[in-house]
């Protein structure tokens, strides 16, 4: 089902229709981020991530953190990735 269009310009850049700014609560300053879901990008407010998401980035195999610890480093492992730091 498509929410709306919008055409890029020649220098890239995209307006976000007003149906999806609303939608997603988007407004001045406002950051959003895209992210590669099999063969869609997916466009979502920064930040708005749900539960399944957070356990999906911080534990890729699946294991359940058995105490504040494991989810510590689970956490620590992930920033590691995403930003590039060792």
């Amino acid at each position: 089902m498509t929410i709306a269009q919008s055409r890029m310009t020649s220098q890239g850049q995209v307006s976000i229709p007003a149906e999806v700014r609303r939608r997603l609560g988007l407004g001045p300053g406002s950051l959003i981020e895209w992210d590669e879901a099999g063969e869609a990008i997916l466009v979502r407010r920064a930040g708005r991530y749900s539960s399944a998401d957070l356990r999906a980035a911080l534990f890729p195999d699946g294991a359940a953190p058995h105490d504040g610890g494991d989810f510590k480093a689970g956490i620590r492992a992930h920033m590691r990735r995403r930003h590039g730091r060792r």
